[in-house]
């Protein structure tokens, strides 16, 4: 009877889902969170499309920006510590020979096995600084096309989500209409983007959802109550 294959579902997109997450939801909260308190201070919700407008760009600009510049500064840490490796190996060959070993042993590896492992990782150099990299200091190789993808994915969720609690301002024929639409619509787009950011990150759907438009309904909550306050 033939054997059943095993196929393993690994999800391996987990940095573009971490850009897609930083995005969306400051995207969803802080526009929101906008919106919700100026219709608490002011009368027209022109005003409140065009300040709101103005801080999505803003904001996605920035957040793009600081992706690009975080996905650099991994590639630029990586290429520092790569060179280190490289010269280490040069200059305290002893050393690293025996940091090799110290990781095999933790794994449980001895005797004969240890030095046969041992030697055929120290054979070959690049083999031998990419195993460093890993395994001692728990770096992977970045892709050198993250930070542009980076800056993209984060600056486009941002608008996306920027533009849900918005569009109620832009159609309805007054303010009081516009913020309970407002309200309606984020905290479902809340929920949703909150539960498939559960499904991709291996969280329970409804703990993500429900934790997510928390945060959305406090943030929007607070501005709301301080521009009342002041206003």
């Amino acid at each position: 009877m033939p054997a059943t294959p095993h196929i393993e579902k690994h999800f391996t997109a987990s940095e573009v889902v971490r850009d897609v997450v930083i995005g969306m939801a400051d995207g969803l909260t802080v526009p929101f969170a906008l919106a919700a308190g100026l219709s608490a201070a002011v009368a027209r919700t022109d005003v409140i499309v065009t300040a709101g407008l103005a801080e999505v760009v803003a904001g996605a600009i920035a957040m793009g920006l600081g992706g690009y510049l975080a996905a650099r500064s991994d590639a630029e840490h990586y290429a520092a510590e790569e060179k280190r490796e490289h010269d280490e190996i040069e200059k305290l060959r002893g050393r690293e020979v025996e940091e090799v070993a110290a990781i095999f042993r933790g794994y449980g590896l001895e005797g004969q096995a240890l030095t046969t492992v041992v030697d055929a990782i120290a054979s070959d150099r690049k083999r031998w600084v990419d195993f460093m990299m890993r395994f001692e200091l728990g770096l992977e190789r970045p892709d050198p096309k993250r930070a542009p993808v980076s800056a993209v994915t984060i600056g486009g969720s941002y608008v996306i989500g920027g533009l849900i609690p918005l569009i109620p301002y832009m159609l309805a024929p007054d303010i009081s209409s516009a913020l309970r639409i407002s309200v309606v619509a984020t905290g479902i787009a809340l929920l949703i983007f909150g539960a498939i950011k559960g499904h991709f990150t291996g969280v329970n759907k409804i703990k993500s959802a429900l934790q997510t438009a928390l945060v959305g309904g406090l943030a929007a909550g607070a501005a709301f109550w301080l521009a009342h306050l002041f206003g």
